[in-house]
């Protein structure tokens, strides 16, 4: 089995407040690393009453103080977001306090509406610059050149991993040209996965982060005792979206015995476009589900996110996915659960 990570957007669940969310976080990574999961990844988003991980690097740094072993990252950092400076500054930052445990996703979307773009003092047309910015950042977390007047401290000769992510042919291409690894966010955007992976990997030239193709896939995974049960509880996700489609996001809602009697046919088609590569289930229907989606795109690495409303039954989800993948499992110390 290949290497499995956990991408967490610290949900804030109906009944929760954004510091139970981050408390959580901490709580799900602490069992990522129990559980033998490569990667913890955060996303950046703005705005969002239900996400709470809009400072990255700040719950980054959180997690990665309450762990020891597993690697910590952005899955992404939208980098039109901010100054390439900045960003080198605060991973170079993470990495000298962390070493060797810090990763680097970088995304395009704003991850918010262009209302917060604005109130992020950002324009819509930074997105244009993202390779050039890219390029600056990656020069900024390299050694120190001859005459270098301009300096990231920390962040200089750190070479933190820089991770291109993407959901169309446009990363693929970018993470090709710089021989970068690239992730695909399959877990909301899966259409064109086969096609942005047999781009990258045809066009992959290496560097000197990495001499061959690395191709991370990203997908909603829920896992449960019973396939009846796993459905429950991923009509907290489909719920999610389907209110994404009414404009009215909100705090992850808890599940429901029967789906259809929320979504309409409409809303049902686009949510379900969205999460057609989510795998829900027992464990052999997830055994069933990993194998086939491995065999389907040769991924080297599969980055893993569970929208559950019950934490509880969200690090369970976790447990029965690293069991599927064979992963060692040790005896999970007591722990006291945060409301969600």
């Amino acid at each position: 089995m290949i290497p499995l990570s956990v991408l967490d957007l610290a949900f804030v669940p109906h009944g929760a407040t954004p510091g139970d969310a981050l408390r959580n976080t901490l709580d799900l990574a602490r069992a990522a690393e129990r559980l033998e999961y490569r990667r913890f990844w955060l996303a950046e988003h703005h705005n969002m009453v239900g996400i709470a991980s809009a400072a990255t690097s700040v719950v980054i740094g959180h997690v990665a103080s309450g762990t020891s072993r597993i690697r910590v990252g952005a899955g992404g950092v939208m980098l039109p977001n901010h100054s390439p400076m900045v960003i080198a500054e605060q991973f170079g930052t993470l990495e000298t306090l962390y070493p060797g445990r810090i990763d680097l996703g970088l995304g395009r979307a704003p991850g918010t509406d262009q209302r917060t773009l604005r109130a992020l003092r950002r324009s819509p047309e930074t997105s244009d610059q993202f390779p050039q910015d890219v390029l600056e950042l990656q020069a900024l977390l390299g050694d120190a050149q001859p005459g270098q007047v301009i300096q990231a401290v920390p962040g200089t000769g750190t070479k933190v991993p820089l991770w291109i992510l993407g959901s169309s042919l446009f990363g693929a291409q970018l993470a090709a040209m710089l021989g970068l690894p690239y992730a695909f966010a399959s877990h909301f955007a899966p259409d064109a996965l086969i096609q942005a992976l047999a781009v990258y990997r045809e066009r992959f030239t290496p560097s000197e982060q990495s001499t061959a193709p690395h191709a991370m896939v990203g997908v909603n995974v829920v896992a449960a005792e019973t396939d009846a049960e796993a459905r429950r509880l991923f009509t907290s996700a489909q719920q999610q979206f389907a209110n994404m489609f009414r404009g009215t996001r909100g705090l992850l809602p808890p599940p429901i015995d029967d789906i259809e009697t929320y979504w309409s046919p409409s809303e049902k088609r686009q949510a379900s476009g969205m999460l057609a590569r989510a795998i829900v289930g027992s464990p052999e229907t997830v055994r069933r589900g990993l194998a086939d989606l491995i065999a389907e795109t040769g991924a080297d690495e599969l980055m893993v996110a569970s929208a559950i409303h019950d934490h509880a039954a969200r690090v369970r989800s976790y447990e029965i996915l690293a069991d599927v993948a064979g992963a060692p499992i040790r005896a999970a110390p007591a722990r006291e659960l945060v409301a969600g």
